[in-house]
């Protein structure tokens, strides 16, 4: 049996001896071929783990579950190797493997939102703005530290708006990227980003009003 051994990083805690046995590849003797993948994997996918590892626990907010994911996601894509293009972003493709095994984990265990219609996502997310500002909160969102709020709102955002705002506004990937590792057009991506950006507003509106803010009046009272 031949072992490809991967300097993983330890900032992942078991996550390292797991994913060493996970990439274990059976074989009578090392070839050249195989000597050459496995270096080639170690340098351009093993670099991005703890990205990999933030993204699948922004989306299953569990650090076992995250574990489980990661380790399946470069399974995977060791498996896989050869169908990646040499050039081409890496991150991407692992991102994109990494959010299909997360779908695949949580198919059987609760439904996702999952809205295709550009126009229909714009109008929905139209009215919690309107609704917003009808309420005067614009303002408040500039004054107040909804840093914690902001990260239990995200956690509680359904799929597929969670992706697309962590791929654009926390990882910080273009729309293009995002589409890509979605497998979504990019007026899609746009569209439930808009969206899911409305959402989380609309979360913040209870925890503005739990802090005791009250929306200032056309008259200017409070």
């Amino acid at each position: 049996m031949t072992t490809a051994t991967f300097a993983t990083p330890s900032t992942i805690g078991d996550l390292s001896d797991a994913l060493g046995v996970a990439l274990d590849v059976s074989g009578s003797a090392a070839t050249p071929a195989s000597q050459a993948k496995d270096a080639e994997f170690e340098r351009e996918a093993l670099p991005w783990l703890d990205d990999v590892y933030r993204f699948a626990l922004s989306l299953t907010r569990d650090e076992s579950d995250a574990d489980d994911v990661v380790q399946e996601t470069y399974l995977r894509a060791y498996r896989s190797w050869h169908t990646f293009i040499p050039g081409t972003e890496c991150r991407r493709w692992l991102f994109t493997i990494c959010r299909n095994v997360f779908l695949r984990s949580r198919e059987r265990q609760r439904p996702t939102v999952d809205l295709e219609d550009g126009e229909q996502d714009a109008v929905a997310a139209g009215s919690v703005y309107a609704a917003a500002r009808e309420k005067g909160y614009d303002a408040l969102y500039a004054r107040l530290d909804l840093a914690p709020a902001l990260r239990e709102a995200l956690d509680e955002l359904a799929e597929p708006f969670r992706s697309a705002v962590i791929l654009v506004d926390v990882e910080d990937m273009t729309y293009e990227t995002a589409a890509q590792v979605m497998g979504v057009p990019i007026g899609t991506v746009r569209s439930r980003l808009f969206r899911g950006r409305r959402l989380l507003q609309e979360k913040l509106l209870t925890v503005a009003e739990d802090m005791g803010f009250v929306p200032a009046t056309s008259g200017g009272e409070r």
